[in-house]
Order: C-alpha cells, then sequence, then structure tokens
C-alpha cells in the first residue's frame, strides 16, 4: 500500500471482529513506528499493549466506574472545552455518527450505551497505551506521542487491521497503572484501539471530513 492511500484510507474504526489480533503482527507494526520523528530523538513514548484477561478486567472496571458516576480524571487534569469553530466541527462529526447508528438526539440511554463502548476500547480486541515519564515535558512528549500513534495507524493497515486514537480508555489512569503493572512516575497520553474491522457494523460508515487546505493555510514569501 502507498503511503498516500494509507493516509486517504485510514480512518476511526469503532466496531471490531473478536478475533485476536497475533503478538508478532502488533510486535511488527510497533518496531516499525518506532521509527516516528522524535524531538532531539528523546524517544518519550513508553508502550503498553493489553489484551486478553486483563482487557476485559479493565473494561469492567470503566464500567463499573461509569455506572458509579465517578466522574474521569486524567492526568492532565480537566480538559478544556471546544469552543467556536472547533465545537462546531466537533458536534458535526457526533451527529453524524449517531446518525449512522441510529440513535436520536433525546435518546439520553443510547447515548450513555454508545460514551460506555468508548471507555470499553469499542470492544477491541487489544489495547496499545502510550505514556511517558512524568519528568518530560508534556508539550514535546505530546508531540512526538502524537507522530507515534499515526504511525502506529498507518502501519496497522498494512495488516487489514482498523484502529481508533482515543482518550477514553486512559481517563482513569490510576486504574489503567493498576492492571497493567505499570509505574506511577508514568503519564498515560492516549491509547488505540487494535482489531479486525467489523464491516457490517454501521459506526465503520463514517469518514469524517477535513477543512479544504486553503482554509487552514497561509503562504508566505510565495
Amino acid at each position: 500500500m502507498k503511503l498516500h492511500e494509507a493516509i486517504l484510507k485510514r480512518r476511526s474504526i469503532r466496531g471490531y471482529l473478536p478475533d485476536p489480533v497475533p503478538r508478532e503482527i502488533l510486535e511488527d507494526i510497533i518496531a516499525l513506528s518506532l521509527r516516528a520523528p522524535s524531538a532531539m530523538n528523546t524517544q518519550p513514548w513508553e508502550v503498553t499493549v493489553v489484551t486478553g484477561e486483563p482487557l476485559e478486567e479493565l473494561r469492567r472496571a470503566h464500567t463499573e466506574l461509569l455506572r458509579a458516576g465517578t466522574p474521569p480524571r486524567s492526568d492532565f487534569g480537566a480538559v478544556k472545552p471546544f469552543e467556536g469553530v472547533y465545537k462546531e466541527r466537533q458536534r458535526a462529526l457526533g451527529f453524524a455518527l449517531y446518525g449512522y447508528l441510529g440513535i436520536e438526539r433525546d435518546d439520553k440511554e443510547k447515548r450513555a450505551e454508545w460514551t460506555m463502548k468508548g471507555f470499553r476500547g469499542f470492544e477491541a480486541p487489544a489495547l496499545i497505551v502510550i505514556a511517558a515519564d512524568e519528568n518530560l515535558d508534556d508539550r514535546v512528549a505530546a508531540s512526538d506521542i502524537g507522530g507515534l500513534a499515526q504511525t502506529i495507524c498507518l502501519t496497522a493497515l498494512d495488516h487489514g487491521l482498523g484502529t481508533c486514537i482515543n482518550t477514553q480508555g486512559v481517563a482513569y489512569p490510576q486504574l489503567v497503572r493498576e492492571i497493567t503493572g505499570m509505574p506511577e512516575t508514568k503519564k498515560l497520553h492516549l491509547c488505540i484501539a487494535v482489531g479486525y474491522p467489523d464491516e457490517d457494523d454501521p459506526a465503520n460508515r463514517l469518514v469524517s471530513d477535513r477543512e479544504p487546505a486553503e482554509n487552514v493555510t497561509t503562504w508566505v514569501g510565495f
């Protein structure tokens, strides 16, 4: 698959087949993806791959916390809400997704069920958690980790796999650390759901749009 083809084909997969992903495939994806750009070659990322019973335990715990009304709190504190055009784009995506899922705007029960699915990693057979040491500058670490996450998603396509980058899976970071044995000194940035796409899942019909380049690009000196 050519690079431009992979970039255009990549999309967030939110419905997976139960088939497990072989460890050797995940190892190949991660090994290749570690060639992602890194500021001054600091390579701040630390990768934890979760599957099987530990992943099921994580899902059960997330379900219990949400049902108990325990508010999520990431290692980076409260998330600043989107405003303006950014909020508009977020809302448009949500409405489109709910349209494919057949969830009405006032159906709070189905909306809550869908939110729960996100916290359960969309039931993917594997979850890749990416963290960085607490002593690192968050801005630099986040930039590099974003590049690694994108590279993982593109590389996964070569193996017929789908992915979905999200932060719901690390919204209760202490829980993830307890189940995976990750040290307290590691801050959880994001996770990536990985698995074979269920092409019959209506959520996977969604392909988000992008602003035209002229809307977000300023040319200077040309």
